[in-house]
């Protein structure tokens, strides 16, 4: 074998090829968005994003936490829509507007921690902590933490919720732009007690899942014209006439979620079955073909 055969040889064996590469570590390497035209590819969990747009760091009545992160990337009609919800949620006085967290990485991608989703550039969180500042320095919006809103025990909401809370997550809903809107069960559960009566369509949009008791995180609908973009899996509640989100369903969240009910005797799962992959271990074979473009590029 010559030289130069083992060598190529030895290089092909000491770096695998980018397709087995995990996506987080490529895509959180990026430090800049691709200078590509806007696209959202994939879906929200498994997916990347071209010529994403950053939100600036601070705004006439928002201020992006967690610099650090450098997470604040989103498709332009994310950044519009959380420019648009700040602006309101400053009318409404939910203190000066809002603080931001997560969008997604430059790129979008896989993280390198937390979140499964966040990977196209259409969902968000936003904190339950009105903001009383937005003068913070970069220091400060590292320390600073925002408030729950839920008990510990997960099962009602806290003094921290209030009347305005309720208006801001009912402001968010009924844009049109919004899919759904992820928060604690106990919020949920709230907003259905104290909702009129009449016009509660919107709350479909707000729905239960664990972890997200200081925050709620917004998700927007694939754009118009973003062929590929992967639309979100309508729900029984989306498919019914009037369904709120309100039934007993709901209450699944603080019953067998919390306390689940004993075995009933059954064989349990195959233990040598394979298992699916989190986000953490995917590769770029695991994602949509373009993403490899994405990374390539300027």
């Amino acid at each position: 074998m010559t030289f130069a055969r083992a060598l190529i040889l030895c290089l092909f064996v000491a770096a695998p090829a980018q397709a087995e590469t995990l996506a987080n570590k490529l895509f959180g390497a990026k430090e800049s968005p691709s200078r590509q035209e806007s696209m959202p590819i994939g879906s929200y969990a498994r997916g990347c994003a071209a010529g994403l747009v950053e939100l600036p760091e601070t705004g006439p009545t928002w201020q992006v936490m967690r610099l650090s992160r450098n997470r604040n990337y989103g498709q332009p009609e994310m950044v519009q829509f959380l420019m648009d919800l700040s602006a309101t949620a400053r009318d409404i006085g939910f203190g000066r507007g809002l603080y931001i967290g997560d969008i997604s990485q430059p790129r979008g991608g896989p993280m390198t921690s937390g979140h499964a989703s966040h990977q196209i550039g259409l969902d968000a969180d936003i904190w339950m902590l009105p903001p009383r500042r937005l003068d913070l320095t970069p220091a400060e919006r590292e320390d600073i933490s925002s408030i729950p809103v839920r008990s510990a025990d997960q099962r009602s909401v806290t003094e921290n919720w209030t009347k305005v809370h309720h208006r801001l997550l009912k402001e968010a809903a009924l844009d049109p732009r919004v899919d759904r809107i992820f928060v604690a069960a106990a919020v949920k559960i709230e907003m259905c007690k104290t909702a009129k009566k009449a016009d509660r369509k919107w709350l479909q949009k707000i729905r239960p899942v664990a972890g997200h008791d200081t925050h709620f995180h917004v998700r927007l609908k694939c754009p118009r014209g973003a062929r590929l973009c992967e639309t979100q899996t309508p729900t029984v509640d989306e498919l019914s006439k009037g369904g709120d989100g309100c039934d007993e369903t709901l209450m699944w969240w603080v019953t067998d979620y919390l306390n689940p009910p004993k075995s009933d005797g059954k064989k349990p799962k195959d233990e040598d079955a394979p298992k699916k992959k989190g986000p953490r271990e995917f590769t770029m074979a695991d994602l949509p073909k373009q993403c490899a473009g994405v990374l390539a590029a300027d």
